[in-house]
């Protein structure tokens, strides 16, 4: 079981690590909560949602918040989340207190 919790975490942290670093949710708003508290209530929302659909919801704290980059970019496509819902989850991640 820990072998595969490691090989799952260190498949995540590759794909994070060939995501490319110009991608627009990225290189330009990733970083610094641009979102307004109502965005990042929307992000909750869409992260219980969307994300919840298909796995089981990992804890906000279990990655920094360098991880959910790479995580978010390899996720929100596959939850079809537009530009802005991608941003209000990210905000809304990094958002939770450790």
């Amino acid at each position: 079981m820990k072998n595969s919790i490691f090989i799952a975490t260190l498949s995540v942290v590759l794909l994070a690590s060939c995501t490319p670093k110009t991608s627009p949710a990225t290189a330009t708003t990733m970083g610094a909560s641009t979102s307004t508290a109502e965005q990042i209530v929307q992000g909750k929302t869409i992260f219980e949602n969307s994300c919840g659909k298909c796995h089981k919801l990992p804890e906000p704290t279990a990655h920094t918040s360098v991880q959910w980059v790479g995580i978010m970019n390899s996720m929100a496509p596959k939850a079809k989340l537009t530009d802005a819902q991608h941003q209000w989850v990210y905000d809304y991640i990094v958002s939770v207190k450790k």
